[in-house]
């Protein structure tokens, strides 16, 4: 049973770290987060459709609260879990028979596709033309990469690698808004 909990320990961890990075940054409202990541959903409609949703900054917010309350204790109870159990960083996951990791391989290449296209998320980032939302982009792509080819082989120290850096990448994303620009709109010049 021990074998079992290993990578549900490292998953805990870096779930917990992020839920606790999002839902602090995007329930305190961080120089306009709950307005961005509702921008940010919009322009990720899948195929390019046009959806406004009901869905309000303040009703984002209270979810992100649940986040920010239940990121950690899922980050101490993974560092509990690490710290009790020998081996968890060498356990691997189960090989993935070849279709489901073709099916794995078309799934990221419609998401590079649908992030990168004119008017993906990413792409609106890095024509934004700042260091720090293009180096953000680059990284969060590399590593959407390397959390699918990682779980393809079978690695899970680097796919919660590849996860954990990510989903850093995707704060900073979430953060690059101006502090002085309305909810939903980002300036250049408010850093």
């Amino acid at each position: 049973m021990q074998g079992s909990s290993e990578g549900g320990a490292l998953f805990s961890v870096v779930w917990g770290v992020l839920a606790t990075g999002f839902g602090v940054i995007v329930a305190a409202d961080i120089r306009g987060a709950a307005g961005r990541l509702l921008t940010f959903s919009q322009r990720s409609v899948l195929f390019g459709a046009t959806r406004r949703t009901p869905v309000r900054p303040g009703f984002v917010r209270a979810v992100a609260a649940v986040f920010a309350l239940l990121g950690p204790v899922m980050l101490v109870t993974g560092v509990r879990e690490l710290a009790q159990g020998d081996g968890a960083v060498t356990a691997g996951f189960p090989p993935i028979p070849l279709p489901i990791a073709g099916g794995m391989a078309l799934f990221t290449a419609v998401a590079f596709w649908q992030l990168w296209r004119r008017d993906g998320v990413l792409r609106q980032e890095w024509a934004r033309g700042a260091v720090v939302e293009r180096s953000a982009a680059g990284v969060l792509t590399a590593s959407l990469a390397g959390f699918v080819a990682a779980l393809a082989l079978g690695g899970p120290v680097f796919a919660m690698g590849a996860w954990l850096v990510g989903g850093l990448a995707g704060l900073v994303l979430l953060l690059g808004g101006s502090r002085t620009a309305p909810s939903g709109q980002s300036g250049g010049d408010g850093r």
